[in-house]
Order: structure tokens, then C-alpha cells, then sequence
């Protein structure tokens, strides 16, 4: 399309033209000022546009004015927070704009054309599938041991609001990111080939483990889950799902024609996921063992809770 349209105008321009400036404009406001001989090879007696030069201004102008959208979502007292449409350089307007200056020199200023970006999740979602509740899990910890507390909640805000799509994958990994310490993540305790270890973002596989037994619960596809090298006990047995960036992910699909929306909060020591969707969900449930069906003494359990 480019081509066609610069091809075209060349074809039609007669004559030189004084070299002129031209004023990009974004908003009202000046963001670049170019000259004509900048884009321009000098090879004959017609104007030649120099493409990698033009490609080099188009990126350069879609980083100044690129807003990226926003998804609605539900805020802390349940509140819907309604979506931002982000904004994008409009390349074959440009491309119409750019070649009347560059071939004819018939434009002095420009206010660059753009087109919206729109968000994937907006407020009329979900209103539609924030009425519900398919699955919900709640887990354990002891909440004094600050740095895995603070892992704890860093990994559960990454995951709150979430829209899985239908036929969607969701990985644990990538929607959480790498766990650093620039991204606030701590040294807390975790468990490496059978042993207890400490590394950065211990105790974010209480969020994923949390998470397995609801999305198992509301009927959803597992499709890569690992078990802990050693006995966890915030989960029954053989229901817990490690995860490391560098290693294992927790990875499941929608199969619904729905969307679901994942809610997930921590309460003092408390770890809560909670799956919701359309009430005309054709949900397929399946029954998962809950925390207080462990088979530990409960005070075995307290015992570990206080030492972690």
C-alpha cells in the first residue's frame, strides 16, 4: 500500500519543489520537525524517498505517541474500573500525509494521524461474567513471616482479574513475570530437590497451588502441572503446583465458550482464588479436597505454618 501510493506520486511530480520543513504535530503538540533532504537520495532529477530512512521515522514517531490500552477491572471494594482506549500511529495515513509533503511539497505542518486501541477487556465484560462463583479455593500461611507474606500478595495481584478467553491458554509464569528483586520479590524458603532452601520469591506456589484447586474445581483444562519434590501442607497431597521461571510452569485452558475471571486476594493469612463467568455457563465441576480435609494433625500443621 505504501509503495503503491508513493509510486504514484512520483509518477505525477513534474518539478522540484523548494525544500521545505515539516511540523509533526501530536495532540496540539510540536513532537517532531523534519527536512525534505533527510529522507531524500540524491540520485536524478526527481525526488527518490529514501525508505529505511522514512521506516526509521515511523518508529521513532510510533514510540512518542503509542499508548497502550487499559483493561477495566474490579477494584478493592468491588468497584468496576472502567477501560482505556490506547492510541497507535495510523501508517497509510501517514504514508498519504508524508508523501503530498515529501513529492509536492504542499504540506508545512502535520497533526499525525492515529488510530484507538482497544483494550481486550472492557467494563460490558465484565459485567457479564463477574455474576458466577465456579470455583474458589482458599489456602494458609503464616502471615508473620514477612518476606513469604510479601511474595504471597506480589503473585496474587499479578493474577487478580485476569480474563482467560475460551480456548485460551493461562501460564502462571508468564502472567505473573519473573520474580526479582526489582519487582519487590524477597528471599523466603522454598523447596529445592527434596530440601528446604531459600531463594527470591519463596512461597509464590502456595498462589499457583491456590489457584490449580479452584481452576480444578470450575471444570477448567490442566494441561502442565508438577508436583513439589517434597510434602506441602497447605494443600491436601498430590495437590499442590510448583513453579519456577527458569523451570516448572502451571499452565491450564479454558474450554468454555465463556470467558472466566480470575479473583485472587490475600486476607491477613488467608490465600483466596476465586473463578467466576457467566451464569449460562454450561460448567462441568469437579470435586476437589479442601484445606481442612488434611489428614495432618492440625496442630502438625500449625507447627509448620509457624515455621515458615
Amino acid at each position: 500500500m505504501l509503495k503503491a501510493t508513493l509510486c504514484a506520486l512520483l509518477l505525477s511530480a513534474h518539478s522540484l519543489h523548494p525544500n521545505e520543513g515539516l511540523i509533526i504535530h501530536h495532540q496540539n503538540k510540536k513532537i517532531a520537525e523534519i527536512q525534505k533532504e533527510e529522507y531524500e537520495i540524491p540520485l536524478s532529477s526527481i525526488p527518490i524517498l529514501n525508505i529505511d530512512q522514512y521506516n526509521t521515522l515511523l518508529s521513532t514517531l510510533e514510540k512518542q505517541i503509542y499508548l497502550p490500552p487499559a483493561n477495566a477491572y474490579i477494584g478493592d471494594y468491588g468497584q468496576i474500573i472502567e477501560e482505556k482506549v490506547g492510541v497507535k500511529l495510523h501508517r497509510e495515513k501517514f504514508a498519504h500525509l508524508f508523501s503530498h509533503y515529501f513529492y509536492n511539497n504542499k504540506l508545512k505542518k502535520m497533526e499525525i494521524p492515529t488510530l484507538p486501541v482497544h483494550p481486550r477487556v472492557d467494563r460490558d465484560l465484565l459485567l457479564q461474567i463477574n455474576i458466577k462463583m465456579i470455583g474458589q479455593y482458599a489456602t494458609y500461611f503464616n502471615s508473620r513471616n514477612a518476606s513469604r507474606t510479601n511474595n504471597i500478595i506480589l503473585a496474587a495481584k499479578e493474577i487478580d482479574n485476569t480474563v482467560v478467553f475460551p480456548g485460551e491458554l493461562f501460564s502462571f509464569n508468564q502472567s505473573v513475570g519473573q520474580r526479582t528483586t526489582n519487582r519487590g520479590f524477597q528471599r523466603a524458603p522454598v523447596i529445592v530437590r527434596g530440601e528446604l532452601s531459600e531463594d527470591i520469591g519463596g512461597g509464590i506456589c502456595q498462589v499457583s497451588s491456590t489457584l490449580f484447586n479452584a481452576v480444578d474445581q470450575a471444570g477448567l483444562s490442566i494441561i502442565e502441572r508438577y508436583s513439589h519434590s517434597k510434602r506441602v501442607h497447605y494443600v491436601p497431597p498430590g495437590r499442590d503446583a510448583t513453579v519456577s521461571w527458569y523451570g516448572p510452569d502451571f499452565v491450564f485452558q479454558n474450554p468454555y465458550t465463556h470467558p472466566i475471571l480470575l479473583r485472587a486476594k490475600v486476607y491477613g493469612g488467608q490465600m483466596v482464588v476465586k473463578v467466576l463467568s457467566s451464569d449460562e455457563i454450561d460448567l462441568e465441576p469437579r470435586k476437589v479436597p479442601k484445606t481442612d480435609e488434611l489428614e495432618e494433625d492440625k496442630q502438625q500443621l500449625l507447627q509448620w505454618m509457624n515455621e515458615r
